[in-house]
């Protein structure tokens, strides 16, 4: 029986060793407080006419994540598609409204409207 406990000791010592690397290491860096739909807008804003091969490598998603959101968005109106032969690039709509219940009736312009105003101004390194 003590062999049985020492083990399940051992495992969740094991376990708590590997949160802590996480909270404490390398995957901690990848947390951020944005879904994907949130990142990808935010760098839409700062880099307009990206195309998706530019948003994936720069969010750390894959191509295939990026376009799914990139679906989503357009549906929901809040990315734009522009089209030059068979390259597409995308610009934020800053006006659609905020989906969320807790924020009806606000759009993407409060949040995102500085941001892609000076992108105006000034290209961002991040988009090159």
């Amino acid at each position: 029986m003590q062999v049985g406990v020492r083990e399940r000791g051992n495992t969740a010592e094991k376990g708590r060793a590997r949160r802590t690397s996480r909270r404490n290491g390398k995957d901690a860096g990848e947390f951020s407080i944005l879904s994907a739909q949130g990142r990808v807008l935010f760098y839409i804003a700062a880099c307009p006419d990206s195309p998706v091969r530019g948003i994936a490598s720069n969010l750390g998603l894959t191509e295939r994540a990026v376009w799914g959101v990139v679906r989503e968005l357009r549906q929901r109106s809040m990315i734009h598609l522009r089209k030059n032969g068979r390259r597409h690039y995308y610009a934020i709509n800053l006006e659609a409204p905020l989906l969320h219940p807790t924020i009806r009736g606000l759009t993407l312009r409060p949040i995102l409207g500085e941001i892609a105003a000076r992108t105006k101004r000034e290209r961002p390194e991040v988009c090159d």
